[in-house]
């Protein structure tokens, strides 16, 4: 990666993408700023002309997957024609994106257990706040129309949804083979709608 010349936007996303390059093979805790300007044909000087700190970086890194991944899952409920097929178009969306982007969930994963109160970890808990959100209007609208059972309890739901990510993403982590939450995402939802939809 030759970044070398780039005006100072491109390089930020293109620091950006080298962080997600390297989490998706190594602990996103032991990616140094050498390590990241390496990897991008930079030195550490250049690098820091456009971010003061490592943690200014991890918060850019932040940033890009919260606004990423949260338009991607607006983007497949907006499409969906009711809130049980909008749920399940969350659901996949949301696996297609760790998919594509290995490093993310090992960044994510790896700035919500830190015990200390970053910026990152903050924007980490705020994009999880911002994600539930989105899961309750979709859960609410579901049981107003009288596609999900008006007796479940939407804030159990919405944790179950995000838990059942980050169990595929555990496991597929765990397996070394990030293809394996593709190949197990539709069965596990397929229960969950069982769990939630009225029968008729």
């Amino acid at each position: 990666m030759r970044t070398k010349h780039l005006p100072a936007d491109e390089r930020r996303a293109v620091t950006v993408e080298a962080v997600l390059e390297l989490a998706a093979h190594q602990n996103p805790s032991d990616i140094t700023t050498t390590a990241i300007a390496r990897h991008m044909g930079v030195t550490q000087g250049a690098l820091f002309r456009h971010f003061p700190s490592k943690e200014a970086i991890l918060e850019s890194v932040m940033d890009w997957v919260a606004d990423r991944l949260l338009a991607r899952i607006d983007k497949a409920a907006h499409g969906a024609p009711g809130p049980l097929e909008a749920l399940d178009a969350m659901f996949m969306a949301h696996v297609a994106f760790f998919v594509e982007h290995p490093g993310v969930p090992r960044m994510l994963f790896g700035e919500l257990q830190r015990a200390e109160m970053t910026a990152p970890k903050r924007m980490a808990h705020k994009m999880l706040h911002r994600y539930r959100e989105r899961l309750v209007m979709v859960i609410e609208d579901g049981k107003a129309s009288g596609q999900l059972s008006p007796g479940i309890n939407t804030a159990s739901v919405s944790t179950l949804f995000i838990g059942m990510i980050q169990g595929l993403v555990m496991q597929s982590l765990l397996a070394g083979d990030v293809q394996l939450i593709r190949k197990e995402a539709p069965g596990v939802f397929s229960l969950f709608r069982l769990a939630i939809e009225v029968r008729v």
